[in-house]
């Protein structure tokens, strides 16, 4: 990358996760409510942190995934130096360690990279079941239940998989866009092992991909389907995001709009929702409108809140993102020390570590497993 092209690069990868962070505090106090609820005491949608049983602008375990997963693919990084492969094997890794902070009260002080030992990560925010049945039945192997490295025995679509991927689609443009899409879904597929519930999740790598490209939202989508329906099993996720992209063009911008789109709890109703919203708020000055669009209706708010952010992240770039949020989004330096740490990994790594040198401490903070 020429340097101005590395600079909107990093800009993109910060908007992402950062904005997926956003818009996943902003839903998450209002995740179980209806909409008419919701309407009543936000007239213009929620667009603005509040408590709901945590502190205002607390993130819940869809950010906390995204987190892991970004961890995930820099270890797999660092791992290439044993001459082995980019394995996104590595990611599950990450996702166990993600268990860790659900079961234990705190870091063990085993030394396994530094976000384990990020005290603040240690909270249950309301984990799915579906994740926590399915890491927990991998690192059980021995009871034949499920073997580490497997997908998941179950058949679920469920959003946890498709909320947690955005990562794969900052990855730089020489790794290949079918790569991308295809290693998405199986990272999804350790948890949640309905076709859907995977394609869905290559499907959203593949859009932001192609936003950190410089695509415009409605070529990113076409781009992005074209990958979609070339694999078997992807009618409710390719219908889902027809569906959204007709709606954006036909229908009002609201949560009756939203509304028939579906709840969100499945991964194809998310994706839609967030992709709803941010085509029927797409400039830079309309963020908190698509946030606020995103997450005000009957459904999985935080879910389809935070992959509308790593949507919209993507595209403008991390200074289009509402100051007001911003600042107080819980877990702002983790978040961005992650995105910048990812960006010189797989911009500059080899100034950072590498099979006979530089050995810095780049691999203690990010081993190679």
């Amino acid at each position: 990358m020429t340097r101005v092209a590395e600079e909107t690069w990093r800009a993109r990868v910060r908007g992402c996760l950062l904005g997926g962070a956003i818009g996943d505090a902003l839903g998450g106090p209002v995740e179980f409510e209806d909409a008419r609820s919701i309407l009543a005491k936000y007239p213009d949608g929620v667009r603005a942190f509040v408590a709901g049983g945590w502190p205002a602008g607390t993130i819940t375990d869809d950010t906390q995934m995204t987190l892991f997963t970004v961890e995930g693919l820099i270890r797999a990084s660092v791992r290439t130096d044993r001459g082995l492969g980019f394995t996104v094997a590595v990611v599950q890794h990450a996702y166990d360690r993600w268990l860790d902070t659900q079961n234990l009260p705190g870091p063990s002080g085993e030394p396994d990279g530094w976000l384990l030992g990020e005290q603040w990560l240690y909270a249950r925010r309301a984990p799915g079941n579906t994740c926590l049945t399915a890491l927990t039945q991998a690192r059980k192997g021995a009871a034949r239940i499920a073997q580490y490295g497997d997908q998941a025995a179950n058949d679920s679509k469920g959003c946890g998989g498709v909320m947690r991927v955005a990562p794969f689609g900052l990855l730089p443009e020489y790794f290949p866009a079918e790569w991308v899409f295809d290693s998405a879904a199986t990272a999804a597929g350790y948890t949640h092992g309905h076709p859907t519930g995977k394609l869905a999740s290559g499907a959203l790598a593949a859009i932001i991909r192609e936003l950190c490209g410089g695509a415009s939202l409605d070529d990113a989508l076409t781009n992005a389907t074209s990958l979609l329906i070339k694999h078997e099993g992807h009618e409710e996720t390719s219908t889902a995001l027809a569906f959204a992209r007709h709606l954006a063009a036909t229908a009002p911008a609201g949560p009756v709009t939203v509304e028939r789109l579906g709840g969100g709890w499945v991964a194809e109703e998310a994706l839609a929702i967030a992709v709803f919203a941010a085509l029927a708020y797409p400039e830079p000055d309309q963020f908190l409108d698509a946030l606020a669009l995103a997450v005000t209706h009957s459904g999985d708010s935080d879910s389809t809140g935070a992959i509308c952010g790593n949507i919209l992240g993507a595209l403008h770039g991390e200074t289009a993102l509402p100051a007001e949020l911003v600042f107080t989004v819980e877990g702002r330096p983790v978040i961005l020390q992650l995105a910048d740490d990812f960006a010189l990994e797989f911009s500059q790594g080899k100034r950072l570590h590498g099979d006979y040198g530089p050995h810095t401490a780049w691999t203690t903070r990010y081993p190679g497993w």
